[in-house]
């Protein structure tokens, strides 16, 4: 069996790295896999992008028109938006092509139109990694028109202009009449589509991204500090959201307010932001802040996951978020807010601890619980790692995937 994977970068962003994974797991399962891109970065022989020179850069310049076209929209929603309506050949490429299913992942920044998602004619699988498919232009909306259907009257006031939303959703709307296979990571995002009006009667599996827990994995932790230059005896608590500190969704100002209800309880903690570089007016914590810089190689990623007692993660809003899977792989417990998909990823109590939703007083508890006590600390590193593998390693996602294929290709 063939698979084509179609996702805007091959290892550029969250969406991009998950989707790179289960290619790969699914290669290493024996399964035909390749990837198309309009950004390679990997040097990947199983992953196709531009080619010619005009092409490399009509794909850069692709997501400058689609950026341009979406400011006629005055949104108070600071999330990306998407309008996707500038033409491509992929899907008459695609569908000349010897695949026999074609896997999207994040397909934005104008790499398919939504008129060129309609014309692939051959079993489509979709993972979803936000909410952009089902949504109007949003990728996370914050309202419930993806619920109750886009109309003139349920228009959010803080928006002016014209209604974007509801024409890139009525778009939809029209032109994807043919039911896709839904692919979501997390059950929270499963409930969502249900829930939506564009595809709540849509198929719908739910199968977690992979990781490969060969190669993420526990490093000594002494050793990973004194690699990294990092004090060995104080408790590190990280938190791990590329450019967290400034995305709402990310919460870092929820983590912020409950670091102050630490202050006394734990006077040595000291915080580690991975993908931050150090503000130029730092704010201040009450604790010894540590600023990874944005980081780009694995290798450091594990170093990093391995060094800490445990990583925050107090997102509002997230999927599946790669820096919780990670860090499992790597034996560090995560401590969460009880929402979105996050549950997918700490089981309470067992690999971390997940706190009452956006409550700061129980995220601070759970910061204590999981890092107060060294033998409970290891024994949630424990299990973090057993978890990771029962759940995210490449063979048990390459399997679930396999056996969805198998499903479509017969039914054809």
């Amino acid at each position: 069996m063939k698979v084509t994977h179609l996702n805007c970068s091959d290892i550029s962003g969250g969406a991009a790295r998950a989707a790179y994974r289960i290619h790969h797991a699914l290669r290493q399962q024996g399964i035909d896999s390749r990837m198309c891109v309009a950004n390679a970065q990997a040097g990947d022989w199983t992953v196709m992008g531009p080619q010619s020179k005009w092409s490399k850069a009509l794909s850069k310049l692709r997501p400058l028109l689609g950026a341009l076209c979406s400011k006629s929209l005055s949104s108070g929603n600071s999330t990306f938006n998407s309008l996707a309506i500038l033409p491509s050949n992929r899907s008459k490429n695609l569908n000349a092509s010897d695949s026999g299913v074609i896997h999207l992942h994040w397909v934005n920044d104008e790499m398919m139109s939504i008129s060129d998602i309609a014309r692939l004619n051959k079993p489509i699988v979709w993972t979803l990694h936000d909410m952009w498919a089902f949504s109007g232009a949003e990728h996370y909306p914050e309202h419930q028109r993806w619920q109750e259907g886009y109309t003139k009257e349920n228009r959010p006031d803080s928006e002016r202009g014209l209604d974007v939303n509801r024409w890139v959703w009525q778009r939809k709307r029209k032109h994807w009449q043919r039911p896709f296979h839904i692919v979501t990571p997390s059950h929270w995002l499963a409930d969502c589509v249900r829930k939506s009006v564009l595809m709540g009667d849509w198929p719908l599996t739910v199968i977690p991204n992979a990781i490969d827990t060969e190669k993420w994995s526990p490093v000594d932790k002494a050793l990973a500090r004194q690699l990294l230059h990092l004090p060995e005896d104080v408790p590190l608590l990280l938190f791990g959201a590329i450019g967290g500190v400034s995305d709402f969704r990310k919460g870092f100002d929820l983590l912020q307010a409950s670091l102050l209800h630490l202050q006394g309880l734990m006077p040595d903690l000291e915080l580690l932001v991975l993908g931050q570089l150090a503000p130029k007016h730092p704010q201040g914590f009450g604790f010894p802040m540590h600023y990874t810089g944005h980081l780009h190689d694995d290798v450091s990623l594990r170093l990093f996951y391995s060094a800490a007692d445990a990583i925050v993660v107090p997102s509002r809003q997230d999927n599946l978020p790669n820096a919780g899977v990670e860090s499992l792989a790597c034996g560090t417990p995560v401590i969460a807010f009880d929402t979105c998909g996050l549950p997918d990823i700490v089981r309470h109590k067992h690999s971390g601890y997940l706190a009452r939703a956006f409550d700061i007083e129980d995220l601070a508890w759970g910061i204590q619980w999981v890092m107060q006590d060294e033998k409970r600390n290891d024994e949630l590193s424990q299990n973090a790692r057993t978890d990771a593998v029962a759940r995210f390693s490449y063979s048990i996602v390459a399997d679930q995937y396999s056996r969805l294929y198998q499903s479509l290709v017969s039914s054809v």
